[in-house]
């Protein structure tokens, strides 16, 4: 693969901050409450679930508009827990809740779905190493 663009980030862990080689984004990071920090920054869940939520966005726009589909209302939110992988480590899961304008069909708007999940650089790199739900509200 070519790379169109290439992001660089540099972290200092959980518990630290976390910067774009741009300076564009530079953000505290800290442990959630419920994983025994302070919950005073973002987190790389967090992180992850925006970055997931805003290509997944996109690769539904792009499909709808090669189906002439106007679907630039609609809406993408990413939940992404953590949680033991019973080995010792972590492991992810999402859940993607898509939210579509009035009028796309319920049909159309699954396929309009499954087809942005085949485009979304996010899911080709998450499909077969961590569960993905897709739900169409």
């Amino acid at each position: 693969m070519s790379a169109i663009y290439t992001a660089i980030a540099t972290a200092s862990g959980r518990d630290g901050r976390a910067v774009t080689s741009d300076k564009k984004l530079d953000v505290t990071l800290a442990l959630p409450p419920e994983m025994g920090g302070t919950g005073e920054g973002t987190n790389p869940e967090q992180l992850f679930a925006a970055g997931y939520a805003a290509c997944f966005a996109s690769a539904l726009n792009l499909v709808a508009g090669k189906k002439k589909i106007d679907v630039s209302d609609a809406a993408v939110t990413a939940e992404v827990g953590i949680g033991s992988n019973g080995s010792g480590g972590f492991a992810l899961q999402a859940v993607l809740r898509v939210e579509l304008p009035d009028g796309v069909a319920a049909e159309t708007g699954r396929e309009l779905v499954e087809a942005a999940h085949q485009v979304c650089p996010y899911s080709n790199a998450t499909r077969g190493n961590i569960p993905v739900e897709l739900v169409i509200e």
